[in-house]
């Protein structure tokens, strides 16, 4: 999965970036914090536990 498309569903769920490094950090008032590793493409295993985490249902 392209990581502009995993940042777009993040986003699309009320999640809002806090700090970029070795990863980008995305947190939402009430909600458990994800981070997004700097990749443009990232790990199908990953995205997936990402979304999971985040409590995103994957389409």
């Amino acid at each position: 999965m392209k990581r502009r498309d995993l940042i777009k569903k993040l986003e699309a769920a009320g999640y809002r970036l806090v700090r970029t490094g070795d990863h980008a950090l995305y947190e939402k008032k009430g909600g458990r914090p994800v981070q997004v590793p700097n990749h443009n493409e990232v790990n199908e295993y990953t995205a997936k536990a990402i979304l999971k985490a985040a409590g995103i249902n994957q389409e």
